[in-house]
C-alpha cells in the first residue's frame, strides 16, 4: 500500500503497547536517498544548536520504528527513538555560492 506524505501529517501515533505518543507534525525526508527518515511530533524551533539537537532527539521518531500506517501510525515500543546524527564533513560545511558551482570554463 502506498500513502502520500501529506496524509501522514496530523495522524495519531501509538506504540504497539497501545500507548499514545502524539500527532505527526512534520515529516523529515532524505532527498538524496529518497526515503522518509523521521516523523516530528512538534515544530522544531530552537535558538541554539544544542537545543535543536535535544528537541530533535526527544520530539522525533525514527521511521524505521514504524510498524504500520493506516488510520493511525503504530511504532515499535522497543525500537530506539534516537539514532546518531552524522555531523557533516568539514568540506561539506563550507557552502560554495551558486554562481561558482555552475560557472562555464
Amino acid at each position: 500500500m502506498t500513502i502520500k506524505i501529506s496524509q501522514l501529517m496530523g495522524m495519531d501515533v501509538y506504540t504497539d503497547n497501545a500507548t499514545y505518543v502524539g500527532k505527526v507534525y512534520d515529516v523529515i525526508i532524505d532527498l538524496q536517498e529518497g526515503r522518509v527518515v523521521r516523523l516530528t511530533l512538534e515544530p522544531i524551533r530552537a535558538t541554539s544548536k544544542e537545543e535543536a539537537k535535544r528537541i530533535f532527539r526527544e520530539k522525533t521518531i525514527l521511521y524505521k520504528s514504524v510498524k504500520a500506517v493506516e488510520k493511525i501510525i503504530i511504532v515499535s515500543s522497543t525500537a530506539p527513538i534516537e539514532e546518531p546524527v552524522p555531523e557533516p564533513a568539514p568540506e561539506q560545511q563550507k557552502a560554495v555560492p551558486y554562481s561558482y558551482r555552475y560557472r562555464r570554463k
